[in-house]
């Protein structure tokens, strides 16, 4: 069946809050990920006309911070053999160095990268790292969730959070004024396999507020939000909620619908497939869609379908299977 919409046009009505056409899938979104950003290429993410060999992957993310890239895995880690360049969290004004994000050539890379976006795709730009990953790459993991729930530290705390707000609002501009972003993919993980690294209340006092400052200025221009946190964090997605989030991906340990019940008239939330062959896939599928279809009413569901890999006509089967749905 032909759309009459662009797949870009299907996800803004979804993230609008409107009724899409299909359920929207996320390969069918674009990245635009440049090497100008130095957080990008320490991450190993970078995504432009210029692809940037894995060889350059790794070293100082924007606030100096080394990363060893991993190929097996994909991504990065802070560099072990560093010692973490904070102490004390009341250090931070004379220890943390923040970048002139304004100064990178943002116009030199929107010029390379004209006619690499497809203006019927919805754009995205991933923000690495967030409030709490950026305070372990700071700090190391124990001190920076020590920090989080020791009262001497939480005004200082509190300070280079909104700091750190204003580092994000300055690169989400950026990537807004050069590249017209549709969303912010935004990168701060809260929980391991089993549970979350911190308490709901704890995640309210300290995150939420300065997250709630992100989101405000994104939704004031223009742009969505979408939260990638990893971790079993099913009993912190109210903190999510009244940050003002519009998407959650979440991990398949989470459960989603439960959580779609609850929350996804307020919040989108993503499904995601484990890896398998086609026939184990399309199942998997089905069984997607035929819980999504006994939600209440109002319920925001889009599909994370990394799994399915290349295999266009199981993409093709899911799109094809939610229209009929959305029908």
């Amino acid at each position: 069946m032909n759309s009459t919409i662009t797949s870009r046009e299907n996800w803004l009505r979804f993230l609008r809050g409107e009724k899409p056409e299909w359920m929207p899938v996320y390969s069918e979104t674009q990245a635009i990920l440049p090497a100008i950003v130095p957080d990008n290429v320490a991450r190993g993410f970078v995504n432009e006309t210029v692809q940037v060999s894995p060889e350059r992957f790794g070293g100082p993310d924007m606030f100096g911070v080394p990363w060893v890239y991993e190929p097996q895995v994909g991504g990065s880690m802070e560099d072990p053999s560093h010692p973490p360049i904070l102490r004390d969290v009341a250090d931070w004004r004379e220890v943390i160095r923040f970048p002139d994000i304004d100064s990178w050539d943002w116009e030199g890379a929107a010029l390379r990268n004209r006619g690499f976006l497809d203006p019927t795709r919805l754009t995205t730009a991933t923000v690495f790292s967030g409030f709490f990953e950026r305070l372990i790459s700071f700090m190391g993991f124990e001190a920076a969730a020590m920090a989080m729930i020791d009262e001497d530290c939480e005004e200082d705390l509190h300070a280079l959070f909104d700091a750190l707000a204003d580092a994000n609002i300055r690169l989400i501009t950026n990537y807004k004024k050069f590249f017209d972003i549709d969303l912010v993919y935004f990168h701060d993980d809260w929980g391991a396999q089993l549970a979350p690294f911190f308490s709901l209340n704890t995640c309210r006092e300290m995150l939420v507020p300065h997250i709630s400052k992100v989101v405000d200025f994104c939704h004031k221009n223009g742009v969505f939000f979408e939260f990638h946190c990893c971790g079993h964090n099913d009993m912190l997605a109210p903190a999510m909620v009244e940050a003002g989030m519009d998407a959650w991906c979440g991990q398949p340990m989470c459960d989603k619908y439960a959580l779609l019940e609850r929350y996804g008239d307020k919040m989108a939330i993503g499904i995601s497939f484990t890896a398998a062959p086609e026939e184990v896939l399309r199942a998997q599928i089905d069984e997607m869609l035929d819980r999504v279809k006994l939600l209440p009413p109002g319920r925001r569901v889009y599909a994370r379908d990394r799994m399915l890999g290349k295999d266009t006509t199981l993409r093709s089967y899911l799109i094809e299977k939610t229209r009929e749905l959305y029908r």
